[in-house]
This record gives C-alpha cells, sequence and structure tokens, in this order.
C-alpha cells in the first residue's frame, strides 16, 4: 500500500542520504515514504493539488557555500516549488541562504551539524504547515518584504530604475497585485516591465529572476 506522504531526498547519491531516509521513515510519527534521487526527472511533477501539502523534496545543499547553494536552489524547475514542500538540508551555517530561500518558497533549513533526532522532527513539523526556520532569520525575512527593500545597484545592471524596483520587490515575494499597489501602478504595466525584466536578464520565470538579482544587484 501506497504511503500518505512522499518524501523525496534530491542530491548526490550517498550513504549518508539513504541512512536518513531510513531513519526517517523508522522513527517520524507519521506514514512516509522516503526515496533518493539524483535527478528532478526521477520526481514526479505533481499536478493534483490536493497532493502539494503530503509530499515533499529535501534538496541536499551538500555543505556548501552561497554562491553553490544558490546553483543547486537554480536547478529546481519552479513547478516543483508550486507542487511540492521544498527544504534545504545538509546546509553550511555560514552559507547565509535562508532569505533568499524563503523568498523563493523554501519551507525550512536543516544545517549540516543538526542531529538526525531535529530533521525527523522538523520535517514533522513541515508537514504540518509550519515553516522550519529560526525566529531571527524569519523575522528578517519579514521586514524587508515589508519594507520592499531597493538593492543597490552595480554597474553592470541593466534594468532601470523602475525594473529594479520592481525586480526587488519579485525578489521579496510580491505578487503582481501587490506590486501595483505599492508602485501606483496598472497591473498590466507590471506585467510589461517584468516581462521586459525577464528578456534583459535572460531568466524564463520569478526563481530565476530572484537568483539573479542576489548575484547581480
Amino acid at each position: 500500500m501506497e504511503s500518505e506522504n512522499q518524501l523525496y531526498i534530491l542530491g548526490p547519491r550517498r550513504l549518508q542520504n539513504e541512512l536518513l531516509a531510513q531513519f526517517i521513515e523508522t522513527e517520524i510519527e507519521m506514514d512516509i515514504s522516503c526515496l533518493c534521487c539524483e535527478s528532478q526527472q526521477e520526481i514526479p511533477l505533481l499536478v493534483d493539488i490536493q497532493t502539494r501539502h503530503t509530499s515533499m523534496i529535501l534538496l541536499d545543499g551538500e555543505d556548501s557555500g552561497l554562491d553553490d547553494c544558490l546553483k543547486i536552489l537554480e536547478a529546481l524547475e519552479e513547478p516543483y516549488f508550486r507542487h511540492y514542500l521544498v527544504v534545504l538540508f545538509n546546509v553550511k551555517p555560514s552559507a547565509g541562504i535562508e532569505e533568499l530561500s524563503l523568498e523563493i518558497g523554501v519551507k525550512g533549513f536543516f544545517y549540516s551539524d543538526d542531529p538526525t533526532e531535529r530533521v525527523v522532527k522538523g520535517v514533522q513539523m513541515i508537514f504540518g504547515g509550519e515553516l522550519w526556520v529560526s525566529r531571527e532569520i524569519l523575522s528578517k525575512s519579514y521586514a524587508k518584504s515589508r519594507k520592499g527593500e531597493r538593492p543597490i545597484l552595480k554597474k553592470n545592471n541593466p534594468l532601470t530604475d523602475r525594473e529594479t524596483e520592481i525586480l526587488s520587490l519579485i525578489s521579496a515575494g510580491a505578487k503582481n497585485d501587490q506590486i501595483a499597489e505599492e508602485l501606483c501602478i496598472s497591473p498590466n504595466t507590471v506585467k510589461t516591465h517584468i516581462y521586459n525584466i525577464f528578456k534583459k536578464i535572460r531568466v524564463p520565470n520569478r526563481l530565476q529572476a530572484a537568483l539573479w538579482a542576489v548575484k547581480n544587484l
């Protein structure tokens, strides 16, 4: 019989991940099936909205720094963020990836020095609808989204001031109607600006636009 909840550990196939999958299945207080995958192509792209909160991807940060973590996030296609609970694990505590990850939809973080018991507890809490993140990081992320902070421009930024302002709001997690209200422009104007932004920086979606902003603004 298929388990009610599915968890995919996405990363290099190594003993650590295999053991983590077995430990979660054994110790967690819920019906769950865990599978280790080396590629997102091994994970079915769910379209049934009823499965959205019963399937999770544990994305292996491989104890990497900020740039490598960004590449790992960027490699996971945007639809997976919409249909799965995406969680970063094996994260280096000093990587500084948390705020951006929350903005693009990551639900929690497990660090390379976290005991397995903490991972099991966090997975269960995230399946229950909670974010697994420190209060300090959550407060910083919320304050940033409220301010709509505008980044300092770098010389190679191809965007206009208005486009940069809109990209900063996208990176803070704002939707089109929220951007329109914040900037006192029409939703259609927002759509036009976003189209131009994506074209100029050569990205296909909001997730990769946010990642581009971190690297270039």
